[in-house]
């Protein structure tokens, strides 16, 4: 792998992160160094359960590097649910590290879930997966549990938001910068990203 060639392995919560996580990097990547492609590995997923218990996240990404071989990077990527992402985001990271001090690595958690960074740029969604469109963004998208109720109740056709069914299609289609603007934890994602592919924070 030469020194222009990205690849990072990432450990996912949740099914539909499976494939949305992928096409967010790629179009995060393409924002921040568009000369660049970066290959994604199918992310693990594993239960936030697993991760917490002692040992936990440190045997997962050992065995992440192990599986996919070669990495230029590693980012965990978890819904923060009711967990202050300030406290248990850098408890995680310490111990990723620490398990993997050889590789950059990154741990971000949504907040409150991967959802609420759509309701970030929920506008940009208009009529996409069969939301209203007149979708408006909610004043303050981080906070309310429930976001995947929340784009349930907003869509046209009867069909609740299922995150397997319609994540990496929003995951396509929403304005990142408007994210950025709207959502703490997406600006942190869109940094340590970057941070993953410079090797900068």
């Amino acid at each position: 792998m030469n020194g222009d060639q990205l690849r990072i392995g990432a450990i996912v919560e949740g099914d539909g992160e499976v494939e949305a996580l992928p096409i967010l990097l790629r179009r995060v990547v393409a924002e921040i160094s568009p000369e660049r492609w970066v290959d994604v590995p199918k992310p693990w997923r594993l239960d936030r359960g697993c991760l917490m218990t002692v040992g936990g996240v440190e045997g997962s990404v050992n065995r992440l590097v192990c599986d996919v071989g070669t990495i230029t990077g590693l980012l965990v990527l978890l819904d923060a649910d009711d967990d202050c992402p300030a406290d248990l985001g850098p408890r995680l990271l310490a111990r990723a590290q620490a398990a993997r001090p050889d590789v950059p690595v990154a741990v971000v958690l949504a907040n409150r879930e991967f959802e609420a960074w759509f309701l970030a740029a929920a506008s940009s969604l208009r009529g996409c997966a069969g939301l209203a469109a007149d979708l408006e963004n909610p004043p303050d998208p981080e906070q309310p549990r429930g976001c995947k109720e929340w784009l349930s109740h907003r869509t046209i056709n009867g069909r609740p938001y299922k995150p397997r069914s319609h994540q990496s299609s929003l995951a396509a289609q929403f304005d990142l910068r408007m994210a950025r603007e709207n959502a703490p934890s997406f600006d942190k994602f869109w940094r340590d990203v970057e941070y993953l592919i410079t090797g900068k924070r």
